[in-house]
């Protein structure tokens, strides 16, 4: 399996987490599950270096278990979720824990020529700047929520959020709830567990900011992915493809 990852434009930064690649290069099928951790995803798929198809995923509050073929390229755009509002336009609640197929035409991918893996990057950058710099005006409380949400790797309080955006708990929840399918605490709960992931591969087992203490935090891994952080530190046959990609230090 090889794995690349890059930063996407600085300008994207508030709309973009990172743009990767994963490509089986071998003669049989690889197994991997995927954690939620409060990003989605548009799915650019290449079979034998042909586009095969594009994908657009919603919110995952649960794990997966993914198949990919033998000669296929997939990469990716992972998105934050101010990205809803600015590029995708569309709620993504329907696509809780699934996923869509839209246009290969998307992002212009028909009329570019699959090259080298930095220049599809800034074709995709360029592509994304475009549709930032087009964009409707967005209500300020939501871009402000969803900034500070991704800012604090959802540490804080939803009393802290709804102060911050000057919008009441109430009506924030039912923001989330209908543009990305689930509420604010339960968000915020997936983004604060994933932002440990570095430091459960490095070994480092003990409570995190945010949590009570070690109780609180091995029950609140293990409800977002399913598995004890030490499970997760052990990886047996790197099924879980987030820790897989992760670099010890």
């Amino acid at each position: 399996m090889i794995y690349v990852q890059q930063q996407a434009h600085e300008n994207l930064q508030d709309y973009v987490r990172c743009y990767w690649k994963i490509e089986n290069n071998n003669d049989h099928f690889q197994s991997y599950t995927i954690l939620p951790d409060g990003f989605f995803d548009v799915l650019i798929c290449y079979h034998k270096d042909n586009l095969e198809k594009v994908l657009l995923t919603g919110l995952w509050d649960q794990k997966t278990n993914v198949i990919i073929s033998p000669g296929t390229t997939i990469y990716g755009i992972q998105f934050r979720l101010l990205a809803v509002e600015s590029i995708i336009q569309e709620s993504i609640t329907p696509l809780i824990n699934t996923m869509k197929t839209v246009k290969n035409s998307y992002l212009g991918l028909t009329e570019f020529e699959k090259s080298e893996d930095s220049i599809f990057f800034e074709h995709l950058n360029q592509c994304l700047l475009s549709c930032v710099e087009e964009q409707v005006a967005i209500d300020p409380r939501k871009s402000i929520l969803l900034k500070s949400i991704n800012q604090t790797k959802g540490s804080k309080t939803i009393a802290y959020y709804s102060e911050k955006a000057l919008w009441s708990k109430r009506q924030i929840n039912r923001y989330f709830q209908s543009t990305f399918g689930l509420s604010l605490k339960k968000y915020c709960s997936i983004r604060k567990g994933a932002s440990n992931y570095s430091q459960i591969k490095n070994g480092d087992l003990f409570p995190q900011k945010g949590y009570f203490d070690q109780s609180h935090f091995i029950k609140d891994i293990k409800k977002i992915t399913g598995y004890t952080p030490k499970a997760l530190l052990k990886n047996e046959n790197d099924r879980f493809l987030q820790f897989s990609i992760i670099k010890s230090k």
